[in-house]
C-alpha cells in the first residue's frame, strides 16, 4: 500500500499517447474497439480493471519508445511493444488511490529498471502483496543510474504501469 510518505507514483499511459493509440497503435494497426465481456481487463489509461460492457480496445504500445521520444534517450534494442487494454474513448484517467494498480495478491510482477538512455540496468521479480512494491521500488531507485521502472505482468509479459524517479 502506498502511504502519504511514498514518493512512488504509478503512471498510466499519457493522454497524448492514448489519443494516438486510439487511432493507430504502435504496431501501425488501427484501433478496434470491443465490449468487455467478463470485465477485469487491466486498463492502462485509468489503472483499473474494466467493468463488463465497457468499450475497450487491445492495442500495441511501446512504453519505452514513447518515454525516449519525450526525454531524448536512445534505447536501441531495448525498445519493445506489447498489448495493453485501454478505454476505446477518452476517460478521466486514474482516480487518486493509495493502492498500486493491479495488485492482486499472489500475482507475479517483473520490475524492469532503465537508465537515462533507456537501457535495462536490472530487474526484479515481485510477488504481490502491494506492500512489496514500495520495497522493490526503493531498491530500484537506490541505484542512482535508475530513472524509470516498468512494472509488467509475468504471466503475459505485458506492461502494467511505469514509475519514474521521484
Amino acid at each position: 500500500m502506498r502511504t502519504a510518505e511514498t514518493s512512488y507514483v504509478p503512471r498510466a499511459v499519457a493522454p497524448a499517447a492514448l489519443a494516438a493509440l486510439r487511432a493507430v497503435d504502435d504496431a501501425g494497426r488501427p484501433c478496434v474497439p470491443h465490449e468487455a465481456t467478463g470485465g477485469g481487463e487491466p486498463l492502462r489509461c485509468c489503472l483499473r480493471p474494466a467493468a463488463p460492457g465497457e468499450r475497450i480496445a487491445l492495442v500495441s504500445y511501446a512504453p519505452l519508445r514513447r518515454w525516449a521520444a519525450e526525454t531524448g534517450a536512445e534505447p536501441g534494442a531495448y525498445d519493445e511493444q506489447g498489448p495493453v487494454f485501454v478505454h476505446a474513448a477518452e476517460c478521466g484517467g486514474p482516480a487518486p488511490s493509495e493502492e498500486y494498480p493491479f495488485a492482486r495478491p499472489g500475482a507475479l510482477r517483473a520490475l524492469r529498471r532503465y537508465d537515462a538512455e533507456g537501457r535495462i540496468v536490472g530487474g526484479r521479480l515481485l510477488e504481490v502483496p502491494a506492500e512489496g512494491f514500495d520495497r522493490a521500488l526503493a531498491e530500484a531507485f537506490a541505484d542512482p543510474a535508475v530513472v524509470l521502472v516498468h512494472v509488467r505482468a509475468v504471466e503475459y509479459g505485458c506492461f502494467h504501469f511505469e514509475v519514474r524517479r521521484p
